[in-house]
Formats: structure tokens, sequence, C-alpha cells
């Protein structure tokens, strides 16, 4: 009889090495949890993305409620199936208008539209020039891609200028691909100089502009436009519509050939469910009202800057904001968790970032500005996060 190999012994439990990794985590202090967040709360919360306040306007919620009822709870099937609406279409085209590109396609998430461009937009015999602070969305793409994916120095023009230096023929096509603003610190990319450098080696641009719309650029239209790059030919971005905008989903933004190629080809597209339609009226209903309300981006900028003044003040160590998130550093990722924790107890949530989602292994308490914080909040919560250091 032949003889087959096993990869562990009978009888033995294939899930036992799980109990290994637990404990791993619980030595170095990063065990996660889910918190059930309450419907309405005494707490002032600097932890979440709604960088406008809107998830909560009444404007927001009650489109929300009417696509509900007039198109139902979901949306029954892919978006080229059954899936599509008249507020998707309307949605794409305020969003492509608002932020000044040519078209837009939106997705049931932020992430699926990033692996989306990534994975659309190359191919095995493709070159990839990844930032090494992508949000983990881009690096998943970079994988599934299959493309030879090179990872530059974090913000760095010059680096990325020498990767995408490769002898003619080496590669079917080249992308570049980075955040606008960064998650973790909320540094803003060099774009002028990315693109710049892209146009010399004839190379794409992909930018992940999640943090950018409603925050940065003439009344939140975005990083790429506040750098000049929307509507460009070679330029492609994306948006969530969970952050500034208060609902769910995301978007590409590009040229008409790029979203008529991601239709055809995109897997996150082709496949899956499109955006509930409850969602799609609240996105597009926040979007009119930041349209309407540009100083909502202004005050958004207004209040990070508040928070990293007053920080800083205090002698903690803290980024410059270049967009909403303010990152203060912390020694640990135990004591990370713990100042974390005293905060909430003092009616305080800040976000409490520690490895692995941090790509320098610093941990941090991330800090999120809104536009509806008042000065008297703002002062409040610098107070908290200082006498809880």
């Amino acid at each position: 009889m032949p003889q087959h190999s096993s990869p562990a012994a009978a009888g033995q439990d294939p899930f036992g090495w799980l109990d290994v990794r637990r404990e791993e985590r619980e030595r170095a202090g990063l065990v996660r949890s889910l918190r059930p967040r309450q419907a309405t709360s005494p707490l002032l919360d600097l932890a979440s993305n709604d960088y406008l306040g809107l998830a909560r306007h009444p404007e927001v919620t009650a489109a929300a409620a009417a696509a509900a009822r007039r198109w139902g709870a979901g949306s029954t099937g892919s978006r080229l199936v059954t899936g599509t609406t008249a507020l998707h279409a309307e949605l794409e085209a305020e969003l492509a208008a608002f932020c000044g590109f040519e078209a837009a396609l939106v997705f049931s998430s932020g992430y699926a539209a990033n692996l989306a461009a990534v994975t659309a937009l190359s191919s095995r015999a493709s070159l990839i020039v990844s930032d090494a602070d992508n949000h983990a969305s881009l690096i998943d793409g970079c994988r599934l891609s299959r493309a030879c994916t090179l990872v530059a120095p974090h913000a760095d023009p010059q680096a990325v200028d020498k990767l995408l230096d490769q002898p003619p023929g080496s590669y079917a096509s080249a992308l570049t691909v980075t955040d606008a603003l960064f998650s973790v610190d909320g540094d803003a990319a060099p774009l002028r100089d990315l693109a710049a450098v892209c146009r010399e080696r004839g190379a794409g641009l992909l930018i992940d502009d999640a943090h950018g719309l409603g925050v940065i650029g003439a009344g939140g239209r975005g990083a790429a436009h506040a750098a000049g790059l929307a509507g460009e030919p070679d330029v492609v971005a994306t948006v969530t519509l969970s952050k500034s905008l208060g609902s769910q989903g995301g978007a590409v933004l590009g040229p008409a050939r790029v979203i008529e190629h991601l239709i055809n080809t995109a897997r996150t597209f082709i496949f899956d469910t499109g955006l509930n339609p409850a969602a799609a009226g609240a996105a597009l209903t926040a979007l009119r009202l930041l349209r309407g309300e540009p100083q909502r981006a202004d005050r958004v900028r207004t209040v990070a800057r508040d928070l990293y003044q007053r920080l800083t003040a205090e002698k903690l160590t803290v980024v410059p904001p270049d967009a909403a998130v303010v990152s203060v550093r912390a020694p640990s990722p135990e004591r990370a968790l713990a100042w974390a924790a005293r905060c909430r107890a003092a009616g305080l949530v800040v976000g409490c970032f520690r490895p692995p989602s941090v790509p320098d292994g610093i941990s941090r308490l991330r800090l999120t500005a809104r536009a509806d914080l008042t000065d008297e909040q703002v002062a409040v919560a610098v107070r908290t996060i200082v006498d809880t250091a």
C-alpha cells in the first residue's frame, strides 16, 4: 500500500496552535477584544472616524431610513445583477464631480475599493512600488495582484524613483501605491513629488484618500484635489464613505476608462454584494451637506491643530497633524492600553494603536478631531489625556 505523509499526528488537535498564539499575545500585551458601543453615550468620543460629525446628522439618518423604505434593507445582489440603484448612480456622479475626477465606482467598503483598484490595475507582469506605511488594504491588494511588489521607505519620492528605475521591458506596467494621509500618525504623503516621479518613469499613481476626503483641499475635496492631481489621466484615487461622510462603503475615482475596466475585471466589485441602499442614501446626503457647508472641513483641521498645540505644551510627544488624526506616543503596548483605559474611566474615548497595527512598532493613543467638537470639549479632552498620562 502507498505511504501517505500527514502534517500532524492522528488525533492531534488541529487548532491547538491557536492557544500558543493567544499566550504570546497576552505576554506582549496585544490582546484585542470587541467592545459594543452604546446607542447613546455620555462619553466624549475622540476615537471614531466621524470627522465631520455627520453619522448622526438628522438629514443623513433620515436619508438612510428613506432609502431603506424605498429600496429595501439590502442590495439583493451584486452591482452587476440587482445591486445598483438610482442612488448608487447619483452618488458616483456627484462624488466624482465634487472630487474633480471623471468617474467613480462605489463599493461595499473602502477595503474592497482598494483591493479592486490595486488588483485590477496590475498583473503578474507588473511592478508595484508601495509605501512602507501603507494601509493593510493596499498591502493585501499588492499581495493578491501577484505583481512584483517593492516596498519603498515611508514618504520618500527619491526611493520610489530608484525602485521604478528598471531596465526597459522588465515589466508590462508599473504602479505606485500610497496613502494620501497615513492612518497611524496622520502625516501626509508628498503627492506632487510622487506624481512627478511616476510620470518620469511611466508609472500610474494610486492614492488612498480615505482620510483626506472631507478634511483636506478646498471644501474638503481631498488630498488629490489639493495637490492638483484630481482628474489627471495617470492618477486614480480611492475614498471611504465611512469617515467624513458618516456612512459605509468606498469608491474608486479616476478616468472613465479605469472605471470601465474595474466594472469588468475587479473581483471585489463583480462578486460582492453591492453597497446597501441605506448607506448609499446616507453618503449622498452627507456629501451634499459637505458641499453646502465647506466650513466643516476647516473646523476639523482647526480642532486637530488645537489638540496638537495643547498636548505638546504639556510635554507629550505628539506628531504634527496634517489632517484629522492626532497621534500621541506611548512608552509601550501595555502602558498605551492602560492609558486608554484610564481615559475611558474619566469619560473620554480614545483610540489605542499597538503592534501589529503600527508599522514602526511604537504604540500610540490615536485621537481624531471632529468638526462638531466645541472648544470646551477639546479642553476637557486635553486635560483628561494629560491627567491620565
